[in-house]
């Protein structure tokens, strides 16, 4: 099987979907892999070093998409505005598409797909499993996103993190809070007591409380129970506006005195809700920091905005997108072994052309095959 790594051509997307590393894994496979040239060097990769892998070098996209039978991507497959083509178009009927696609968010892109039989993986839907947590490419960047987000609050904030005791008085420390105690959150939160900030954390699962503990920060339960937050695949569920009045409320009591907030929730597929009002923010201690990790899908701060850093009402509003991009080198590397480990466990089923749709983690991610939808979830979402 011939693999094909593109450009991304995404505004403001540094990463790419293989590293030597992987190229060298894939090729000791028994794959053949083909990388366009200049896909890494945003990642400081350069052709060289992927010709030492094993890869071939292609010198435009449309040759490496076109000859390809699967392609690995970053983003999602778009309209290159330089050429006018869309990136789906270039690709031949019937090959295999692996990569975040966020399908009941696109309908022009699932149609695409539709229309050239291509057969597409949406590792965004990958099920929160263990057997699929190398493969977890959620997990990888949000990982890199709680570090980053840390960092820019640092930067943005008018004091520091730790307590200093000088010869002029005693700094107190920076008090943060993080609301949402998963990946990202957790890492905001291993990132935060390392530079020395005083923590709260907040989510709605009891059983996040030890792990927020363990890394040395205090525990806000929401009041709510487990079960009815989360979905089978681990993921959070839309609830009602009641629901999220009663967390405003119970954030509301903390943000008050707070340098540094930070909010991770999401919804798959839906707007994230809205956990810090306008007023909310104005009762703020002016000069404090809010960076929202929700503004992919609109964010939890109703003031925040998208790919923009704004002051309101003397606060700090950070909503950058796409934040693992600013970090390309490590990004890519992560999210490289990522499709690896993915592409390593269907690879078989790929050749064969046999794939089980037994099996949790394929049918899962598998949105179209031979011309038709055939996720339920995002079939059902589309109403295809």
């Amino acid at each position: 099987m011939r693999i094909g790594i593109p450009c991304e051509i995404m505004p403001g997307e540094r990463r790419v979907a293989a590293v030597p590393e992987t190229v060298s894994k894939l090729i000791k496979a028994g794959m053949e892999v083909c990388v366009e040239s200049g896909a890494g060097l945003q990642s400081y990769i350069d052709d060289t070093s992927y010709i030492e892998a094993g890869a071939s070098i292609e010198p435009d996209h449309a040759t490496v998409l076109g000859n390809a039978d699967i392609i690995l991507k970053v983003q999602r497959p778009v309209l290159d505005a330089k050429t006018g083509s869309h990136e789906l178009d270039l690709m031949k009927s019937q090959a295999t598409l692996i990569g975040p696609l966020y399908p009941a968010r696109n309908r022009d892109l699932v149609e695409k797909l539709i229309a050239k039989k291509i057969t597409s993986f949406s590792l965004d839907l990958l099920p929160r499993i263990a057997r699929a947590q190398s493969m977890d490419i959620l997990s990888s960047m949000s990982n890199l996103a709680g570090y980053k987000s840390v960092v820019m609050a640092a930067d943005h904030l008018g004091k520091i993190f730790p307590m200093l005791t000088t010869a002029a008085g005693t700094i107190l420390p920076a008090k943060v809070i993080v609301i949402g105690a998963g990946v990202a959150g957790l890492q905001a939160i291993a990132t935060a007591r390392r530079l020395g900030g005083v923590v709260i954390a907040f989510d709605t699962r009891p059983i996040a409380a030890e792990q927020v503990k363990s890394l040395g920060a205090d525990f806000v339960s929401l009041e709510t129970i487990h079960e009815q937050t989360q979905d089978t695949g681990g993921y959070a569920k839309e609830q009602s506006a009641e629901f999220y009045k009663n967390e405003q409320e119970i954030i509301r009591k903390y943000i008050k005195e707070a340098d540094v907030v930070i909010t991770t929730a999401l919804i798959p597929g839906k707007r994230a809700p809205i956990l810090i009002t306008e007023e909310m923010v104005r009762e703020m201690k002016h000069g404090s920091v809010i960076v929202d990790l929700a503004i992919e899908q609109e964010g939890n701060c109703i003031l925040s905005e998208p790919g923009k850093i704004v002051i309101k009402h003397e606060i700090t509003i950070i909503g950058l997108l796409n934040i693992p991009s600013t970090m390309p080198m490590n990004a890519s590397q992560l999210y490289s072994r990522n499709l690896f480990a993915f592409l390593n466990y269907i690879g078989a089923q790929l050749s064969s052309g046999q794939l089980d749709l037994t099996d949790e983690i394929i049918s899962g991610c598998l949105v179209t095959r031979n011309g038709e939808v055939v996720n339920p979830m995002v079939r059902q979402k589309l109403k295809l």
